[in-house]
């Protein structure tokens, strides 16, 4: 029998109105479409202070990213939906990354993160969609052992791109992007098979 994969759906931004919060949703309903289970995470409600060494040494883990951990430990495939701050990803992804990727006591360095299968978008309002950050992105992912997809959206002109419906105006970009969601599934059921 097969089995329903579990994706983690978020996006590197914590503005209310984020056109990558929207796209992440997007690609959710792909994985529904496919059968797997998907949890959309704002990582506003996680509240995680700037990574801090000190902190860390002095009081564990905060709350925030032991919330963060133990949803990545319950899923598994990733979607992360980045946007681009001067040509790389946001302070608020990173930051979620470097927080989970911390061990804690009788923990392997990086368990909420190896052998996760993730898929990987971005929505900008310039001409590259956010293109420059996925490829930071990617790298600090592969780095952290996650499979990362090589499919890939980037969304240009993102202020014009959605319906108010949430969904993309271009038939073939929301097919795309849904697609994504769709692929982490396939891929997760192949590698638990």
């Amino acid at each position: 029998m097969a089995i329903t994969p579990k994706v983690l759906a978020f996006a590197g931004s914590t503005r209310e109105h984020s056109f990558n919060k929207t796209l992440v949703k997007v690609a959710a309903a792909g994985v529904r479409a496919a059968g797997g289970d998907v949890t959309v995470l704002d990582l506003r409600d996680l509240n995680m202070p700037l990574y801090d060494e000190d902190l860390e040494t002095r009081s564990g883990l905060p709350e925030g990213a032991k919330r963060f951990k133990d949803m990545l430990r319950a899923h598994q495939g990733l979607l992360i939906s980045s946007p681009e701050y001067n040509s790389s990803l946001s302070a608020v992804l990173k930051n979620a990354i470097d927080w989970a990727s911390r061990p804690e006591p009788g923990e392997p360095p990086l368990s909420c993160f190896v052998e996760k299968v993730a898929a990987i978008m971005s929505a900008s309002p310039g001409a590259l969609g956010g293109l420059r950050g996925l490829v930071h992105l990617r790298a600090i992912l592969g780095n952290i052992q996650v499979l990362v997809l090589p499919g890939q959206q980037a969304i240009v002109r993102a202020h014009e791109a959605f319906g108010s419906d949430g969904r993309l105006k271009d038939p073939k970009q929301q097919a795309a992007v849904e697609q994504l969601g769709a692929s982490v599934v396939e891929v997760v059921r192949k590698l638990r098979a």
